[in-house]
């Protein structure tokens, strides 16, 4: 069998992105297929050029390629082309098409599923890596009121920042770059994009950045999430994991691909019971 799409990561067998979009096509009429590809950590490039030759028509990327996929496209959509990082690519013959859907599926998540206002709020976004990279336009645009990115290295979150000043100046959004133990404030909305649950280490900041009634939210799903949660929890906040981000953000590509906007809410439901099961 030929796949038209594909997820390609390392690792990538816990991937619930195939069963997702399979989901996609069959409630919106769509005939597809979608399969997972484990890409050794040399071996991206290749990997795009042999499944494109094969007939593919895009693919998902996930960690850790986003970064590789920005430069390997030859054309980019604005999000992308600031994130310097894409999610999500789509071959033509005119070439390869990067995007990136994440910051647009966070938002959705934020706003929609856990009922959470972005504007006029502050924003707290933990790490400066291309997970980082590709929410924070998004979450600049949704009209946070301030914006601070801790991490780390200093440096690279405040050249994340930089890289966002244009965007953020007219629209009144005050953006800042922090080290992980001097974060300024307290927050209304706290973001782990950082590869800490990934890693299975400790939250890498103090709880005293949860204002009252926070919501906190980890990137990653599953057992990946559950130090994060079990900490936002146990300091009075609402703790959200990354799954309605990860429904979200494929519908993006859905619809980027097939031109159909997919059912994501019924979607995120029904794995939502599967992955609590």
């Amino acid at each position: 069998m030929s796949f038209d799409y594909c997820v390609m990561g390392n690792p990538v067998a816990h991937s619930r992105s195939p069963w997702i979009h399979a989901r996609f096509a069959e409630l919106t009429g769509q005939a597809m297929a979608y399969d997972r590809l484990h890409v050794e950590l040399d071996g991206f490039t290749a990997a795009v050029q042999a499944f494109r030759a094969r007939g593919g028509l895009g693919c998902n990327v996930t960690v850790p390629f986003k970064l590789e996929a920005s430069a390997l496209a030859t054309a980019h959509s604005g999000r992308a082309r600031l994130a310097q990082a894409c999610n999500t690519l789509r071959f033509s013959p005119e070439g390869i098409y990067g995007d990136n859907t994440d910051g647009a599926g966070l938002v959705q998540d934020i706003t929609q599923h856990a009922g959470q206002a972005i504007a006029g709020r502050d924003l707290l976004l933990i790490g400066a890596g291309g997970a980082s990279a590709g929410v924070l336009g998004p979450l600049v645009e949704a009209g946070a009121r301030r914006i601070v990115v801790a991490n780390r290295t200093h440096a690279k979150a405040q050249a994340l920042v930089e890289r966002h000043a244009e965007l953020a100046a007219p629209r009144g959004c005050v953006l800042s770059a922090c080290g992980l133990d001097e974060v300024p404030g307290r927050f209304d909305i706290v973001v782990n994009a950082s590869a800490s649950s990934l890693a299975g280490a400790g939250v890498p900041v103090a709880a005293s950045v949860l204002a009252d009634g926070a919501l906190a939210v980890d990137m990653m799903y599953g057992p990946a999430a559950a130090p994060f949660l079990a900490w936002a929890h146990a300091h009075g906040a609402r703790a959200r994991d990354g799954l309605g981000m990860l429904v979200e953000q494929a519908a993006e590509s859905f619809a980027l691909w097939r031109g159909v906007r997919p059912p994501s809410a019924q979607v995120l439901a029904e794995l939502r019971a599967i992955v609590d099961a």
